[in-house]
């Protein structure tokens, strides 16, 4: 009766939990249509505390049911196979079981993984191929191709009416022959196969899918935004780097109502092979199976890889010690025991600075950072040099014994090549451009209330799409908590080494200063003053914090001017 009763549990606050998400998803789309962007906000901030409210509550309920019976590591083993025959025909089984494992090591505040009671799977996954699935429609290609975007476009209404339907037909059709004679020779195609649900974030909606000839596949996005006469086309993507750039670990997650996970990730594999399937599932909203994911790969890896997690290079950092596994695209972050000067934060500033990453708007420039607590992994996957910096520089949150490393908490993003190496090593064309993009970065930044703190050159990082983003989040902080402040008179916007001669409070920020420490090269000074002097006046600062206060939401766009079917201006000059 016991482990009925807890399987029922576990399974009312599961069914609980996707209702709740699924309901937020499909409020995105009321939000778009009547351009309810404050709603949207919230809605936010509510999906992202969802899943952790449900798991504590669930929690509390089962320690009052089961009382001494709570920890009974043989009584979840039945449970667990229990609960595994209940999820087993599920259209969402690979959340279930996540959600268990959610629930079992906040329970048992699990060290590692415990295969005694919680669901491990190491091997490969099938993931479904996309196709004969009821998550996608077929629209074939029986007329021109303006008629079968035209049926695309009206498979997706909306309470408010397109603009003009038969102008974005045309257009998007014309883009896609242009496309195709240059991919495939020839404009021809068998069909336009798109998913059911629609993706929701920011501002836009958008239209997911493929053009399919035979077995090949060519990414088709069609990207949507309510304007105040209605609905209409604002780009189309089709290619696979500007579907990448959409779904990229450095922009937020999607609302999107899907009753079949897996099924959705498999058909975007189709269009998106090489994007990491954790990261697909992050982007989708389901960030702890993302998790999952991550570090089910990651454990994938360290069994067939012959390297071994090993220090950073370049520069030490003075809050972070970070570590890397070479042929593993990601970077490892613990928090020291001690910063090093000038560094005047603590551990708890440091975490409700990544919070804060983790809670906001990305808007294309911040890596999405994932947070692990309690992860536990042989010694010998760790070369020597990393344990004596563990065990010297963070020893309150790594536990070395001789068999294993375990770490309380550590952070875990996107590896990108630094951009002061990048500059430095890049052809002088490319390098120009990165030191544009960094400028862009900090005004993208700016809009979107969010100043990076420590603006050096060594903080930002290059995609593989030579986009700029900030990762070092130590001193983050919203726009609106700074005061900018013009240096006195007397003063040249040097730093001195033993400090101002004149009072600076803690949110202080002097933006003459920065031209000392942003380039060191003077031609890449230079362009940096060309292209984005703005940044060095108090002007620009305040001009934001006033847009930011009076409620303005800039619009960031995660394509290229380009993709866009007709040209517009900015809504607001940045």
């Amino acid at each position: 009766m016991t482990v009925a009763s807890s399987t029922d549990l576990i399974l009312d606050a599961l069914d609980r939990y996707r209702a709740e998400s699924r309901d937020i998803a499909r409020s995105a789309k009321r939000w778009f249509e009547e351009r309810a962007w404050e709603e949207a906000r919230r809605g936010l901030a509510e999906r992202l505390q969802l899943y952790g409210r449900v798991v504590k509550r669930l929690i509390v309920d089962l320690q009052e049911m089961l009382g001494d019976k709570a920890l009974d590591k043989t009584l979840w083993h039945e449970v667990r196979a229990c609960y595994s025959r209940a999820i087993a025909h599920r259209n969402d089984e690979e959340i279930a079981e996540t959600f268990f494992n959610s629930v079992l090591r906040a329970l048992f505040t699990t060290v590692g993984v415990d295969p005694d009671i919680e669901f491990v799977w190491f091997d490969n996954e099938i993931l479904p191929s996309g196709d004969e699935s009821p998550i996608y429609r077929a629209f074939f290609r029986t007329d021109s191709t303006r008629q079968v975007v035209r049926d695309v476009l009206t498979a997706y209404p909306f309470s408010r009416p397109y603009v003009n339907v038969e102008l974005d037909s045309e257009l998007i059709a014309k883009r896609i022959d242009e496309h195709l004679l240059g991919a495939w020779y020839h404009p021809d195609f068998e069909s336009i196969e798109m998913l059911k649900p629609v993706f929701y974030r920011n501002k836009g909606a958008y239209l997911i899918g493929r053009l399919r000839r035979s077995s090949r596949v060519v990414p088709f996005i069609i990207a949507l935004l309510s304007g105040e006469d209605g609905i209409f086309v604002d780009a189309v993507l089709l290619n696979e780097d500007d579907a990448s750039t959409l779904f990229s670990f450095t922009r937020f997650y999607f609302f999107v109502d899907a009753d079949r996970p897996s099924e959705v990730i498999g058909f975007l594999r189709t269009i998106l092979p090489v994007k990491p399937l954790a990261e697909l599932y992050i982007a989708l909203g389901h960030t702890k199976h993302g998790k999952t994911v991550l570090y089910r790969q990651l454990h994938r890896h360290l069994l067939h890889s012959s390297d071994r997690f090993c220090l950073a290079p370049g520069e030490k950092g003075m809050v972070m010690t970070v570590f890397t596994l070479p042929s593993f695209e990601r970077v490892f972050k613990v928090i020291r025991d001690a910063f090093d000067a000038p560094k005047n934060t603590s551990r708890r500033e440091v975490m409700s600075r990544y919070r804060l990453v983790y809670e906001n708007d990305r808007v294309g420039r911040l890596l999405d950072v994932q947070e692990f607590e309690h992860l536990a992994f042989d010694r010998e996957y760790f070369e020597p040099a990393l344990l004596e910096e563990l065990a010297r520089s963070a020893s309150s949150s790594v536990k070395i014994t001789e068999e294993h490393v375990i770490f309380a908490h550590l952070y875990t993003e996107r590896r990108i090549t630094p951009l002061n190496l990048y500059v430095d090593e890049a052809p002088p064309t490319r390098a120009r451009a990165a030191v544009i993009e960094y400028g862009n970065a900090i005004r993208d930044l700016a809009a979107a209330n969010i100043f990076p703190g420590d603006l050096l050159v060594k903080n930002f990082g290059v995609t593989r799409h030579g986009r700029v983003v900030f990762y070092d989040y130590d001193e983050i902080c919203l726009l609106s908590e700074c005061r900018f402040r013009p240096l006195p008179a007397d003063e040249d916007g040097g730093l001195e080494p033993q400090g101002p001669s004149f009072y600076v409070g803690p949110n202080d920020v002097f933006p003459e200063q920065f031209r000392a420490f942003l380039w060191r090269k003077p031609e890449l000074r230079a362009l940096m003053d060309e292209a984005h002097g703005a940044l060095f006046t108090v002007e620009f600062w305040r001009n934001m914090q006033t847009r930011i206060a009076a409620g303005e939401l800039i619009d960031f766009y995660p394509y290229g001017e380009a993709r866009r079917l007709r040209r517009r201006p900015d809504p607001a000059s940045i």
